[in-house]
């Protein structure tokens, strides 16, 4: 059933909800409709015995029994499926049937035993009848009423028949009101599910949300989130990659060139060397450009908000990215850490936190002067990154987590990077990130969003 559509099932489960409740109904009134005609009938064989009980049957003889069948023979026939289904029998206390209807009681048999109801069954074909037993009034003779319990039957479904009848006719009207609701009700998902049907790719335009349904709406409201989730990553790819090959152009175009210089230099070794280290420079530039666009587009393609809640340890991410800058720092820098056990930051993704720090260290020794002093210093809520000896223009402070964007006049080589994947990290752990000059020291603020 689960193959089914919708529809189909709902339409299925109503008819099958309302005829079991018919059913069960049609049951529950049988059983009450046959315990009413059972008192009814009970009844009026009570009265019927009482009657004959109080009669005089002294007198009755085999000629009386003739002549009271010739006198019924004479009626006409109106009631005989009636009497069919009635009958009575006198018994004397030695157990001679005395008198009979001439019909059903003569098959009666007699129960010396029994005084009030009893059933059973009588005659070739061994009918049920219910009968009552009871004495004359003077003692001397036993009298039996009985009726036939299919005729009892019979009543009880002739009334189900009239009195149901309406209710069926009227439970189709209802069955079929149901699948026009059912099939009217469901035109907004044929709607929707036609309108996703027609459209292109890359259509993205949020559904209409008119004449939607309350049980409907999140449906709509999901999709639209989807679709704009959808749009906000295509356009984040599509700037990616525009981005990315406007930047591998350049280095590039460089290595091209100092290939063709090595080249060209001939049996000059100096030229030769000069080249090589250029080549070399120029791969290292690629080579940290591709990682850093790898690492922007992980951060791109996952959610805002961490799924990570490691334990972080401090101490050996500090270590690691240190040690990272040991190769490429001046041996005149150094590199400090003030009030570690200040530290608020406790959990987050270790990986992430390692590549803000590499990234934050790298452009601290990139970009400052030999003599410069790089601390890496923690706060209450948070950490700052400073750098001596470098200022940066007021007027550029605000682009600095810009993808690509690097300020006039460096002349240490870069990607542009850095600072938008430091952004990005923090803005998943809850920190904002920003910038200032103090003093001839260039500070990184990380600091808890508020």
């Amino acid at each position: 059933m689960k193959k089914l559509s919708l529809k189909i099932r709902l339409i299925i489960s109503f008819c099958a909800a309302a005829l079991f409740i018919l059913g069960s109904a049609g049951v529950l009134s049988w059983h009450e409709s046959r315990e009413q005609i059972d008192e009814f009938f009970d009844t009026y064989q009570l009265l019927l015995v009482r009657q004959l009980a109080s009669a005089d049957w002294s007198g009755v003889h085999a000629s009386t029994q003739q002549k009271v069948n010739q006198i019924v023979d004479n009626f006409n026939d109106d009631g005989e499926e009636d009497d069919e289904a009635l009958g009575f029998a006198v018994f004397d206390m030695q157990g001679r049937m005395i008198f009979h209807d001439n019909e059903n009681g003569r098959d009666f048999r007699f129960n010396p035993q029994v005084r009030g109801f009893e059933n059973q069954k009588i005659g070739d074909d061994q009918d049920k009848w219910r009968l009552v037993w009871a004495e004359s009034a003077d003692g001397r003779y036993l009298i039996a009423v009985g009726q036939e319990l299919e005729y009892r039957d019979d009543i009880v479904f002739d009334v189900l028949e009239e009195t149901s009848g309406p209710w069926i006719a009227g439970l189709g009207c209802l069955l079929i009101v149901i699948v026009m609701l059912v099939h009217f009700e469901l035109r907004p998902l044929r709607r929707i599910a036609g309108e996703l049907f027609s459209r292109k790719p890359d259509d993205l335009t949020p559904l209409t949300e008119d004449n939607i349904p309350s049980e409907i709406k999140p449906l709509t409201e999901s999709i639209n989130r989807l679709f704009g989730q959808i749009e906000q990553m295509l356009k984040r790819e599509r700037s990616f990659v525009s981005d990315a090959s406007h930047e591998l152009r350049s280095p590039l175009t460089a290595l091209k060139v100092q290939l063709e210089v090595l080249e060209m230099s001939g049996d000059d070794e100096n030229a030769r060397q000069k080249a090589l280290v250029n080549l070399k420079a120029g791969i290292d530039r690629c080579a940290r450009l591709v990682e850093q666009l790898l690492a922007l587009s992980r951060l791109d393609s996952t959610a805002l908000r961490t799924t990570e809640n490691e334990v972080l340890d401090w101490n050996a991410l500090l270590a690691n990215a240190i040690e990272e800058q040991q190769g490429t720092k001046k041996a005149t820098q150094s590199i400090d850490i003030i009030n570690r056990k200040k530290c608020t930051i406790t959990s987050g993704s270790s990986f992430l936190w390692s590549l803000l720090l590499r990234n934050l260290l790298d452009n601290a020794v990139r970009y400052s002067p030999a003599d410069s002093r790089i601390k890496i210093e923690f706060t209450a809520d948070g950490l700052i990154v400073s750098n001596s000896g470098v200022t940066i223009d007021k007027k550029h402070l605000p682009h600095l987590g810009e993808r690509f964007f690097r300020p006039a006049g460096q002349k240490a080589a870069g990607s542009g990077l850095g600072l938008s994947i430091v952004e990005k990290i923090a803005r998943r752990h809850g920190y904002n990130v920003s910038y200032q000059n103090r003093n001839n020291i260039f500070k990184v603020i990380i600091s808890k969003m508020e």
